[in-house]
């Protein structure tokens, strides 16, 4: 058995891309318009590791997604968890649950979907601004 990839429903396509791809740093693994069944699926992966894959459905007909139909959360291991944070608000990502154990946080894509980024190996020593930034919305 082999792991392949994970689906979230989107919304928007191009706020998707811009959170998944500019601001958390995936890369386009492939991307595909199905005119027959009015939607476009995006692979994304992180560099090096197209093995696993994000898959992002966009459905040309908007629907409102409700009950888990567009899933939970996705967990990423990061080299540095404070750089990718910083990375993230510069593209202008509320950082849901700041870093402030340097190693855990929480952002959210543009479909609300909660993702989740671990630091690689041990924590970072505590710092600033993460060490006392509180928590924002929900996670």
């Amino acid at each position: 058995m082999k792991y392949l990839h994970t689906m979230v429903r989107v919304t928007d396509l191009e706020a998707s891309l811009a959170f998944y791809r500019d601001a958390l740093g995936l890369e386009v693994i492939r991307q595909r318009e199905y005119p027959q069944g009015r939607f476009t699926l995006v692979y994304l992966a992180a560099p090096g590791d197209s093995d696993a894959q994000l898959e992002l459905t966009y459905n040309w007909d908007p629907e409102v997604y409700t009950g888990g139909r567009n899933f939970g959360h996705v967990a990423y291991e990061v080299d540095d968890i404070y750089a990718l944070c910083q990375r993230l608000q510069e593209h202008g990502v509320i950082i849901n649950r700041p870093p402030r154990d340097g190693h855990m946080a929480f952002v959210r894509s543009p479909d609300n979907i909660s993702v989740e980024l671990l630091q690689k190996g041990e924590p970072l020593a505590p710092a600033e601004p993460w060490a006392s930034m509180a928590n924002t919305g929900s996670w």
